[in-house]
């Protein structure tokens, strides 16, 4: 029977157990085959344990092979039966290495084997040197020379043995500490903190200098929790614990010259370029240095959530089913368990956490780099989905005219969201940054399959930067699986397509999952012009890191790292040293934060002030259930207000797109203190507010 070809490298496996041995004769002395062809070349046997394909479902199996006289056959191993040695051979040759599943039936059928044994590669190089050891004590002999010399002569050469033994074992160590040593120096060079500084710390001058100190206290003291710890700037740029080893990190100007090879020395020359441009007087004047850095000595993040002051009460779905039964379902309150302590509004903001890619994008672009402009771009849209990664509560609904502001000055943006619409639930955000602007809607259809629901994103995201070059793009599908048995997970799919009005669009494919899917939420994706010509392309995961090669090559991946000269785009930040059961980053954990001062300075409808959603937050679950009760009841009679005329206070509807814009005005109404005009919608719902004038 033939063999058949296998693709990769064969699996050998060798038989150097004594029991197993004793079947094969000594090579210096043949056993004679019966049938007179000991003689012969053909008679010599090759045997021992290969891998061979069988099927789709098995894979790769072990199988004794045995090779005599031009003849390949095989045969399976079962437990216990000693090896198809082929009989009347001359001799026959073990190739390989020993496997676990037959060591264990050659060791019950040999005793010999019960005793340790050196490593398999010693004992063969030690019989090889005492077989080279007797054939010269022969060939001394047959010259006559003296027994205590020949003694001598074995003993010289058993010496030297030992030596060279010991000298490679030697270099062998030697050389594993030197690969350590490289691992570890690699892990100290983290291209990629100091292109987040940069991103982080190129602030322009428009962005504080204004409002002075003031405008910063608001965020260093958290009236949530006295005893959450302050976080300082200087900490935002930790060391990933996660280091690619073979794949170089490019962020420099020499990135479009850099696409067959990636060396080392580009990192170097990025750090040069980073902290030339930091205190380049282009971009910020020695004041507004000063003024930055006193800025940063007073914004202090928390980092984790305060402690709950009530117990959680274990509750599962179908005790929730039980205790409503035979009630409208339009009116069942679902209890706050199921829900983290954010809204859909700040939600939409978390996407933007890692919005120093789109400040690098506006920088590439002034330099006439518009190949990286789209790649940084690409690497943003990606990264908004990793902060999904286990979160299994949902957020809270808004409710109709429910408004989030975010500021924050150490990323350079201010971000501000309201739900614009009910019926449908439409939520419109916009969010100034350093040379970019960002703004979208975006409403959900799901899908419900019974073990899972599908979430179909329905609106446009547009990116825009100052020099006019503008991108856009939708979000991709989600589908929650196991919402009745087992564990709860997310999964992102489906063509994420980002245009651009200048030279270059991206395609992103989003991969589903599978059951025999071995490498899953893998993001792979092209660059092309307007031509249609691919110039570059993508590949990572939307929970860990996304690389891009300038070359049209599909890069390939085998877990997480990558080859084909790729360059890191983007990395997750670490996990909160203090995890919360909500699984939130420690970007989220921020979103919520509120402060004395900043409570003077927001409208009655932030997010922030919202009872049920803070009442969980501190760990009230009793009073956080009947405030969301309350305030579902409230939200019931918006669908009303909406018929009557009721119109968004901040965001206006463009009739040529049918998107919702930004009409200003929020900021300048901040700074006044002036939100007379806003409802009091966490509050008691008046009977006169039906009526819109």
């Amino acid at each position: 029977m033939r063999a058949r070809e296998m693709p990769h490298p064969l699996c050998c496996i060798s038989i150097d157990c004594p029991g197993l041995g004793a079947r094969s004769p000594a090579p210096d002395n043949p056993t004679p085959d019966p049938d007179g062809a000991g003689e012969g070349p053909s008679s010599a046997a090759v045997a021992g344990i290969l891998c061979k394909w069988t099927n789709i479902g098995k894979g790769w199996r072990y199988r004794w092979f045995s090779l005599q006289s031009g003849v390949l056959s095989y045969s399976k191993i079962r437990r216990g039966d000693p090896p198809l040695v082929p009989e009347g051979s001359g001799g026959v040759r073990l190739i390989g290495r020993t496997a676990a599943l037959f060591s264990q039936a050659a060791a019950a059928s040999a005793t010999a084997c019960r005793k340790p044994r050196k490593p398999v590669r010693v004992v063969h190089l030690k019989n090889d040197v005492s077989i080279s050891t007797e054939k010269l004590r022969d060939r001394m002999q047959a010259e006559g020379l003296d027994k205590s010399l020949i003694e001598d002569c074995e003993r010289i050469m058993n010496s030297e043995f030992s030596e060279y033994h010991r000298q490679l074992k030697l270099r062998y160590e030697e050389h594993l500490n030197s690969i350590s040593t490289f691992h570890q120096q690699l892990e100290e060079i983290d291209v990629e903190d100091l292109a987040t500084s940069e991103g982080q710390l190129q602030l322009t001058k428009y962005d504080y200098s204004s409002s002075g100190h003031e405008k910063y206290n608001e965020y260093s003291t958290t009236e949530s929790s006295d005893d959450v710890e302050k976080q300082e700037l200087d900490e935002l740029s930790d060391e990933d614990e996660l280091s690619f080893f073979d794949t170089n990190e490019c962020f420099g100007d020499s990135a479009i010259t850099c696409a067959s090879k990636v060396t080392a020395s580009n990192d170097f020359d990025r750090i040069s370029v980073m902290e030339d441009n930091h205190f380049d007087s282009k971009i910020m004047d020695v004041e507004s240095q000063l003024e930055y850095q006193n800025m940063l000595l007073h914004i202090r993040w928390r980092k984790k959530l305060p402690d709950p002051i009530e117990k959680e009460k274990s509750v599962s779905l179908w005790s929730m089913i039980k205790d409503n039964v035979g009630k409208d379902l339009t009116r069942v309150c679902l209890p706050v368990y199921f829900n983290e302590p954010l809204s859909s509004l700040q939600k939409c903001f978390e996407d933007l956490e890692y919005s120093y890619l789109l400040d690098q994008a506006y920088e590439y672009g002034k330099k006439g780099n518009s190949l990286m402009r789209i790649l940084n771009v690409a690497a943003f849209a990606v990264s908004g989905y990793s902060s999904s990664d286990g979160r299994l509560c949902k957020p809270f609904n808004p409710l109709l005219g429910e408004t989030y502001e975010a500021d924050y000055p150490e990323k350079g943006v201010r971000f501000f969201a309201e739900k614009v619409s009910h019926h449908p639930m439409l939520i419109a955000c916009h969010c100034e940054g350093r040379g970019w602007k960002f703004w979208g809607d975006s409403n959900l259809r799901s899908k419900f399959w019974g073990q899972s629901i599908q979430l179909d994103p329905v609106g446009v995201l547009t990116l825009e930067f100052d020099d006019g070059e503008i991108f856009q793009w939708s979000k991709v599908t989600t589908t929650i699986y196991n919402l009745i048995l087992g564990k709860v997970y997310c999964n992102h799919h489906g063509t994420m397509n980002i245009l651009g009005n200048q030279q270059y669009s991206c395609k992103l494919k989003f991969k589903e999952q599978s059951l025999l899917d071995r490498n899953p939420r893998q993001v792979q994706g092209f660059v092309e012009d307007i031509k249609g010509t691919k110039v570059a392309t993508l590949l990572g995961k939307w929970d860990h890191s996304m690389y891009y090669s300038l070359s049209d090559k599909i890069l390939k991946s085998k877990g997480s790292v990558l080859t084909e000269n790729s360059a890191l785009l983007w990395k997750r930040n670490k996990p909160p040293i203090d995890p919360t059961r909500y699984n939130l980053t420690s970007f989220a954990i921020t979103l919520n934060e509120l402060t004395s001062e900043l409570t003077e300075k927001l409208p009655p409808t932030d997010s922030r002030l919202r009872p049920d959603q803070r009442y969980l937050e501190n760990g009230e679950y009793e009073k956080a259930n009947a405030e969301k009760l309350r305030l579902e009841n409230r939200q019931r009679m918006s669908r009303k207000l909406q018929e009557n005329g009721w119109k968004p206070r901040w965001f206006r509807r463009d009739s040529e797109h049918e998107t919702f814009h930004y009409i200003g005005g929020y900021w300048e109404a901040r700074e006044k203190n002036k939100w007379e005009d806003c409802m009091d919608i966490f509050g008691e719902f008046p009977n006169d507010a039906m009526v819109v004038p």
